[in-house]
């Protein structure tokens, strides 16, 4: 994914950024957090990557092709602007920054841990030593109108992972588990809910262990004091563990529909065997447990579960890849994100001596993929001539041998990628009653009410 999510206005002083993100949506909430570092600093924004001065990449670390995307994308923006100083921050920075380093396009490489301070760092980098004070994640300056938002803000509510499964990285790139304070919470999603956002997405690593430092806190906790402390329309909660998934939690799903019914749960493998050897938390029966919890309590028929599936994991058999399609069928989820296993240096699952065959590796992705279509489609197909709430994120003008007017796209309380016709722009950042009419590539069309949702 590619944001570019601030601009000053056109009169501040500093050189034009570009903040491009790869990865998963904690990576989004850390790019929206350097955005308001530089917005707060006096950087201004380029439009394009190759346009800017100074030019960042959060990177993602998860498989090798995540990393081969990072040196792909740093490379590209060298050979289309030789001049840009180039920096490199995120999750691929912190696991292999020596590697980094050694590529002569980038200029500086920072990890992690050093996001918090990242504009100062490219300020006494790029500048000469000329270090503008750096707005700090939280402080209220740094959420200044000069960000610009787009319709969703995604808030890190945690961050890092003490689970330590076989095949993940992330406890090495994220570190130990550590959650962010309630009342900062609370300010923050008031401070984006001033600026015009309508729906805020809380992300991390593990978000159903949020509060376990904290004292008297939970993630149950969390979502009441941000239903209780705020208006934004729209709270998302981005992941959450099937073991996660109590009655106590559920049931405030129930209480109000600004939660929106959309549940991520990592599912990795319906095979008992490959899930207890990834040291997942959880057996296959556990997750259709937990898939039966959401759809007993959450009163909406169109309630979306989706996951992620690893395919070709070190030791699955053909019966353990069969499980896993028959596990995602029985759920009947409206989505797998499906993960060709690629080994990550400094995990155990590295060092497995049973690493399957990359053809078939390859293959058992190819057709688990195929299920995920298929399930998404009849998902899908169950929604059409629902009436749903859409925010809409965007709208591209049409030619007049079109029709004219403008197609819009938003994504719905339940996650599916919606597009209308409209005869002006003025619904966009704003939510509207959409009724679906039918497929449209991996979303749907629909029909829009005028009447905008508060």
């Amino acid at each position: 994914m590619t944001t570019a999510d601030f601009i000053a206005p056109p009169t501040a002083a500093g050189a034009s950024v570009f903040i491009e993100t790869h990865g998963c949506k904690l990576n989004q909430a850390d790019t929206q957090a350097l955005a308001r570092q530089f917005a707060g600093a006096g950087y201004g924004a380029a439009s394009e990557r190759g346009d800017a001065d100074i030019y960042i990449l959060n990177t993602c670390t998860v498989t090798h092709v995540a990393d081969r995307k990072a040196r792909q994308a740093v490379r590209a923006v060298r050979r289309r602007n030789p001049s840009a100083f180039i920096v490199a921050t995120g999750c691929y920075a912190q696991r292999a920054a020596a590697d980094l380093r050694a590529m002569p396009e980038i200029d500086l490489v920072a990890g992690n841990d050093d996001k918090r301070s990242l504009a100062r760092l490219v300020s006494a980098e790029y500048a000469g030593g000329q270090t503008p004070t750096a707005c700090a994640v939280g402080d209220d300056e740094a959420l200044a109108p000069a960000l610009k938002l787009r319709s969703r803000a995604m808030i890190k509510i945690q961050e890092g992972c003490d689970q330590v499964c076989a095949y993940c990285i992330v406890p090495k790139v994220r570190g130990r588990e550590r959650s962010v304070p309630v009342a900062e919470l609370l300010t923050t999603a008031n401070a984006y809910a001033a600026l015009g956002c309508r729906e805020i997405v809380l992300t991390g690593t593990q978000l159903g262990s949020y509060g376990f430092d904290l004292e008297g806190e939970s993630i149950v906790t969390l979502l009441r004091a941000l239903l209780d402390g705020t208006d934004v329309p729209r709270i998302r909660v981005s992941s959450l563990q099937p073991q996660d998934l109590s009655d106590g939690l559920l049931s405030l799903w129930a209480a109000d529909s600004r939660l929106c019914p959309h549940f991520h749960v990592p599912l990795q493998s319906g095979s008992d065997a490959i899930l207890a050897r990834m040291r997942r938390r959880y057996d296959s029966a556990g997750f259709l447990a937990a898939v039966r919890r959401i759809r007993d309590a959450v009163d909406d028929d169109g309630v979306s579960i989706t996951a992620d599936a690893i395919a070709g994991f070190p030791g699955e058999a053909d019966d353990d890849f069969r499980r896993t399609v028959e596990t995602c069928e029985q759920a009947e989820l409206a989505s797998v994100h499906v993960f060709p296993y690629s080994p990550r240096p400094g995990t155990s699952a590295a060092h497995y001596a049973d690493h399957v065959d990359p053809r078939t590796k390859t293959e058992r992705a190819r057709r688990l993929s195929e299920t995920a279509d298929a399930l998404s489609r009849r998902f899908r197909q169950r929604l059409i001539g629902e009436t749903r709430p859409v925010l809409w994120e965007r709208a591209d003008p049409q030619p007049p041998e079109n029709g004219g007017g403008f197609t819009a796209s938003g994504l719905t309380d339940n996650y599916v990628r919606t597009r209308a016709r409209m005869e002006s722009p003025t619904a966009i950042n704003r939510i509207t009653r959409v009724k679906l009419s039918g497929l449209d590539g991996e979303g749907m069309s629909g029909e829009t009410n005028k009447s905008p949702l508060p």
